[in-house]
């Protein structure tokens, strides 16, 4: 069974936090550090981002931080080589998110293929149309064991999203709003009657909620109405002031997750 698919099946309700980081930032060889550190702190999932640069959903910060990889020298072939191996000590599920040009360029058959052998476990290409998807790919993704995961917005229709729910397997990425990564926090009285409106669906996708997702209260809110929530903007934040790369991944995962009390005083 995917990895993926396995853990919303044994955790159902318990809160997943996918915590979504650029390969090679800060540094080039930051990525498998940052993974392991994750995976210390209490992460559910990983969603690797691989940098593009023309990023279109993602806001500023998220964009830094792949002009910031790029400039250190990542590349897909270079992230599938730091992943060699990774599952000796990863177990965690293992998604890659980005653009569908890179993936198109390394080749479609290719690219999952390493998938497979690396231990990535899904994909996240926002620009990829379903129907191309449907169509040409979908056979090769289901030949290595990869899954496809699929994005839906306020704006999607009742007939695009049961579509996507039926073409899916894995969970769906539920867009809290239509603005980029890292430009809203919070979750308003429309979001929360959009998540609603889903809700009433009766979806057989499990959902995680990002964009705006950047503490606990926020990530909590976000569990009140999926399975979990999706936090980008906010890490990437804290690799870029970090000086102590995998205390305070750890840090900020615990916190998000389990945050310790505050003390007050007698």
């Amino acid at each position: 069974m995917n990895r993926i698919t396995n853990l919303f099946k044994t955790k159902p309700d318990e809160g997943l936090l996918n915590v979504y980081f650029t390969a090679g930032f800060p540094a080039l060889n930051d990525t498998t550090k940052v993974l392991k550190a994750l995976q210390e702190g209490g992460a559910d999932l990983v969603e690797i981002g691989m940098p593009y640069s023309d990023p279109v959903a993602d806001g500023e910060t998220i964009q830094k931080s792949n002009d910031k990889a790029l400039e250190n020298g990542m590349t897909v072939r270079v992230l599938f080589e730091q992943l060699e191996g990774i599952r000796s000590t990863i177990s965690l599920p293992i998604l890659l998110m980005g653009y569908i040009n890179p993936v198109l360029q390394f080749g479609i058959e290719n690219f999952c293929k390493k998938c497979s052998e690396v231990g990535v476990d899904g994909l996240i290409l926002p620009d990829m149309p379903m129907d191309v998807y449907l169509n040409e790919y979908k056979s090769t993704f289901d030949a290595y064991g990869i899954l496809n995961i699929f994005l839906v917005t306020p704006q999607t229709s009742e007939a695009r999203i049961r579509q996507i729910d039926t073409a899916s397997d894995g969970f769906i990425y539920t867009v809290s709003s239509a603005s980029v990564t890292g430009s809203k926090s919070g979750v308003s009285t429309d979001m929360e009657s959009y998540f609603n409106r889903i809700n009433a669906m009766n979806l057989r996708n499990p959902r995680l909620i990002g964009f705006g997702i950047k503490d606990n209260a926020t990530y909590l809110k976000a569990c009140d109405y999926a399975n979990g929530a999706i936090i980008g903007s906010a890490f990437i934040r804290v690799l870029q002031e970090t000086k102590d790369l995998e205390n305070d991944v750890r840090n900020f995962v615990r916190d998000i997750k389990n945050p310790e009390p505050v003390a007050l005083d007698a």
